[in-house]
C-alpha cells in the first residue's frame, strides 16, 4: 500500500517488486521511519535555515558567509544520515532504522563536515541571490535567471549522485566528483531529469510560502530525495555494485 495509491489486488508487498509498484512497495514499507529520519534532518537543518534568513534580514553577505558554512556543517551528518536510510530502504536493509542512524552518525560524521559546509555556503549564495533579484529594481534579464536556474540544477544533480557515494563507499572526493562526471556522461538525461525534479519540488516550497512550509514535517527533505535515488538507483547499483558490496 503506498501514499494516496489504488490498491492492486495483484500486488505482493512481500516480493521485491519493480516500476511504479516498487514507489508503492517502498513508501508502504519505509514511510514511517523516513518520516522519523526527516524530523532529525530537518531539526539538524535549523541553525543553517536561521543563520540564512538573519543574514538576508540584515542584508550583509559577511554574516552570510560564516552562518552557511557553519550551519551546512552542522546540518551535514543530518543529511548524510537522511540519504543513508533512503538508500537502506532502496536495498532493503532489515537493520532498524535507530540503529542505522546511529551507525551512519559514526561513519559519516567527519566525513560529511566538508560537504556539508560547501553544501550550506552555496544554499546560503542562492538565498541571498534570490533575495537580491527580489529587491532590484530593475528585474534582472532572463539570461540572467536562466543561467542562476541552470548553476542550481547543476549543484542538485551533483548532491544527488556525491551523498550516496559518501555514505556507502570510503573514497576522496576527487574519487566521488570523477564518479559524479562520468555518470552524468553515461546516464545525462535521467539525472538531468532527477535534477528537474528536485529544482521543482524547491520551487514550489518557494513560490508558495510560508504556506508550502507546512508541508515540511510530512515531506520535508525524505520525499524528494527518495524519488530523485529511486530514479537512478539502478543505474548507480549497477555502476557502483551497490547491493553486491552491502549484502
Amino acid at each position: 500500500m503506498g501514499m494516496f495509491i489504488r490498491e492492486d489486488p495483484s500486488y505482493d508487498e512481500s516480493v521485491r517488486q519493480t516500476g511504479f509498484n516498487r514507489y508503492k512497495q517502498l513508501l508502504g514499507i519505509r514511510f514511517g521511519q523516513w518520516w522519523k529520519v526527516n524530523l532529525l534532518t530537518l531539526a539538524g537543518c535549523l541553525p543553517l535555515a536561521a543563520g540564512i534568513i538573519y543574514a538576508i534580514g540584515v542584508s550583509s553577505v559577511l554574516v552570510l558567509l560564516p552562518c552557511s558554512l557553519l550551519g551546512g556543517m552542522i546540518a551535514g551528518p543530518f543529511l548524510a544520515g537522511l540519504y543513508d536510510a533512503v538508500l537502506r530502504g532502496l536495498r532493503d536493509d532489515p537493520m532498524p532504522w535507530r540503529d542505522a542512524w546511529n551507525r551512519a552518525w559514526r561513519q559519516n560524521w567527519r566525513g560529511s563536515l566538508l560537504p556539508g559546509a560547501v553544501l550550506g555556503l552555496m544554499a546560503g549564495l542562492y538565498a541571498f541571490m534570490a533575495m537580491l533579484f527580489w529587491w532590484a529594481e530593475t528585474p534582472p534579464t532572463l539570461g540572467t535567471v536562466a543561467l542562476y536556474l541552470f548553476s542550481l540544477l547543476v549543484l542538485l544533480v551533483l548532491c544527488s549522485l556525491y551523498w550516496p557515494q559518501l555514505v556507502l563507499f570510503h573514497q576522496s572526493p576527487a574519487i566521488r566528483l570523477r564518479n559524479c562526471l562520468l555518470f552524468c556522461v553515461k546516464h545525462f538525461w535521467r539525472v538531468m531529469g532527477t535534477g528537474l525534479l528536485q529544482l521543482a519540488y524547491a520551487a514550489v516550497l518557494v513560490l508558495f510560502a510560508p504556506w508550502s512550509l507546512f508541508l515540511l514535517p510530512v515531506t520535508g527533505a525524505w520525499y524528494i530525495v527518495f524519488l530523485a535515488q529511486l530514479l537512478i538507483y539502478d543505474q548507480l547499483d549497477e555502476a557502483l555494485q551497490i547491493e553486491g558490496q552491502h549484502e
